[in-house]
């Protein structure tokens, strides 16, 4: 059975570069001209030639938008569980080597987390932990979910790689989607930023996807860290991984969200900049490759990028969000996984929208246990 680690190893990272870094200015006006685009589209909507048309493209990627959504924004609420972690990443808060004091939260205080964010409205809930299977495993995500699926309607997970009946155990109990980003897409470079535990493994991150799909998870969330290598190229890989996806498990739901490099303790500098104006350029061309996508962005954007990404085919966004266990009311105090830029509460950010005549929605489809 053909899965993507197949797909991607037909493919260079360097000629990909290469191919994305020579469309010109005709290859661009295609792409956004034609009623239905592919690939080779992407391609041009992301390369240098594009910088020049990002008013075209987000003209376009607003109207294809509203044509599809409407004006409105979905708003969803992460909510870290533990920041134990047995992997290496240079990246992270949380990673193993970094001297932090280390929590889990108990059923008691997942409750008083649950508590404060049903107090917001929210009825979408993201849950986030470090890597570490001995600590935060399927037993435990198990007891999170069936403790606190009666207070929303979409429970989602950011959490380590987990194989397809676990999954599949998890989805029976009230899991409806799975976050899980490639990181980058250059081998190599994945190797660098992960240099110990079970996410040193390349190829197993990779085929992750495939696990969701084939134990029939409701909705898959793709993405890219923008910052550890060429945000094109990882834009390029990550479209063709949803390309394949949405072809091979076409019953499923999708997500891409965009997180750049963000500061934390130990600190690290991208190697290639994503500027504001690279992320609203991938940004729109992610929306005129596919209409149907759901195209998320968090707090770790700024406010002015925020207010504005409502116009330019965002359909959802956490508020008010805390990346570390216990944030919103436990332990305040503790160690963040990465800073957040926009730290205003959620009623701010819903007046926000409101005032741009944007429409809140809180939950996605109804689930009735």
């Amino acid at each position: 059975m053909t899965n993507f680690k197949d797909i991607f190893l037909q493919y260079s990272w360097d000629e990909v570069l290469q191919s994305i870094m020579e469309k010109g200015s005709n290859d661009v006006l295609r792409a956004i001209e034609s009623p239905k685009r592919d690939l080779e589209d992407f391609k041009a909507l992301i390369s240098p030639a594009a910088s020049n048309y990002i008013e075209e493209m987000a003209v376009e990627s607003n109207k294809i938008t509203k044509k599809r959504f409407g004006n409105t924004m979905q708003l969803f609420a992460p909510m870290y569980l533990s920041n134990e972690c047995q992997n290496i990443c240079t990246y992270c808060g949380f990673s193993l080597t970094n001297k932090i004091p280390r929590r889990t939260l108990t059923d008691d205080e997942i409750l008083k987390e649950v508590a404060f964010i049903k107090s917001k409205g929210f009825d979408t809930i993201l849950l986030v932990t470090g890597e570490a299977n001995t600590t935060v495993g399927v037993s435990y995500f198990k007891n999170a979910i069936q403790l606190i699926r009666k207070h929303f309607s979409n429970i989602s997970i950011e959490v380590q790689p987990l194989d397809e009946d676990e999954y599949k155990l998890l989805s029976e109990h009230g899991l409806y989607g799975v976050l899980v980003y490639q990181e980058t897409y250059h081998q190599e470079e994945y190797k660098k930023h992960h240099p110990k535990g079970k996410k040193s493994n390349f190829f197993y991150r990779l085929e992750t996807p495939d696990r969701l799909g084939r134990a029939g998870v409701h909705k898959i969330g793709l993405g890219a860290l923008f910052g550890l290598e060429d945000w094109r190229a990882d834009s390029y890989f990550t479209a063709l991984h949803l390309a394949y996806l949405k072809k091979t498990y076409w019953k499923t739901k999708y997500s891409i969200s965009f997180p750049r490099l963000r500061p934390f303790s130990g600190g690290l500098d991208p190697k290639v900049e994503m500027t504001d104006r690279d992320l609203v350029q991938t940004i729109c061309a992610y929306r005129l490759l596919d209409e149907d996508l759901e195209l998320t962005i968090s707090t770790r954007e700024s406010e002015v990028f925020r207010n504005n990404a409502s116009h330019l085919g965002i359909t959802s966004m956490s508020a008010e969000s805390k990346t570390n266990p216990g944030g919103y009311v436990v332990d305040p105090q503790s160690l963040d996984q990465f800073e957040i830029s926009d730290e205003r509460s959620t009623e701010e950010v819903v007046g926000m929208l409101r005032n741009k005549g944007v429409d809140v929605v809180w939950k996605d489809w109804e689930n009735f246990w």
